[in-house]
This record gives C-alpha cells, sequence and structure tokens, in this order.
C-alpha cells in the first residue's frame, strides 16, 4: 500500500484515467487544459493561457501551434492592444471540445462520480479560495 497522500495519489490516478481517453484523440491533459480555457468563447492572451494552463510560454507557444495545426485554435492580435495575441477556439475546437468533454464525463461516471457539474463547481470554488488573483470584490468585500 502506498505512503502517498490520498489526494495526490488520487489527482495522479485521475489524470491517468483522463490521460488514457484524451489520448484516443492525441491530446494530451495540457491541450485539454488550453481547450477547456478557451471553451468560455472569450479568447485569452497567450500570457493568461501560460498560467492557466500552468506551462512555460515556449512550451504553450508549441503546443497552441500544434492546436493551429489540427484546426481547434486560432490566435489574433488583441483589439485593445496591439502588442498581445489572444487565442479562441475554432468552430471545430469548439465541437472537439464538447464531444470530448461529454466522453470524460461519462467516463467519470463510470466510477460513481455523476455530480460532474458539482464537483467541478467545489473545486473552481476552492481554487478562488486559494488563489488571490481570481477573488472577486464588490461593495461587501472580498469573496473567500
Amino acid at each position: 500500500m502506498s505512503n502517498e497522500p490520498k489526494p495526490t495519489r488520487a489527482e495522479r490516478l485521475l489524470s491517468r484515467r483522463l490521460g488514457a481517453v484524451l489520448a484516443e484523440d492525441a491530446l494530451s491533459i495540457e491541450a485539454w487544459r488550453v481547450l477547456c480555457l478557451l471553451a468560455d468563447g472569450q479568447g485569452h492572451p497567450m500570457s493568461e493561457v501560460s498560467a492557466e494552463a500552468s506551462l512555460p510560454p515556449g512550451t504553450l507557444t508549441k503546443l497552441v501551434d500544434q492546436l493551429v495545426d489540427r484546426n481547434l485554435v486560432f490566435r489574433r492580435t488583441d483589439p485593445m492592444d496591439r502588442r498581445r495575441i489572444r487565442a479562441y477556439l475554432t468552430a471545430r475546437g469548439r465541437r472537439e471540445h464538447d464531444r470530448l468533454d461529454q466522453r470524460i464525463r461519462a467516463n467519470l461516471a463510470e466510477l460513481g462520480v455523476p455530480q460532474v457539474d458539482e464537483l467541478t463547481a467545489q473545486l473552481a470554488d476552492l481554487i478562488g479560495r486559494l488563489d488571490p488573483a481570481r477573488r472577486r470584490v464588490d461593495a461587501t468585500g472580498p469573496h473567500l
């Protein structure tokens, strides 16, 4: 039996399972993170994508180049700041993201994790509380 902490082991095992699902479409977990970030349709600066995907800028550039070659992502100059480049999903990228998202949800449901949306919301809330850059502030003060 492993002495590895349960959350670390669970993360590793879940990543392995997710990686197997994505490998069927020749995608890495890092590529999936990029697609998920871009799935909101807002377009994101490459520096933000790099930070959110936990990838160094050079590695991200190569990864995005591959996604561009597969017609999943495109880049455009930021209309507000011409020095910045923003990444977006293509229509094909949106379809692929949606298809893979359904496959991943079905795969997780097989594990007895039927409340994927609730789990995702709880994890997003935890990230928001742990990451000061994501904390929202309104008239009543910061939300932790």
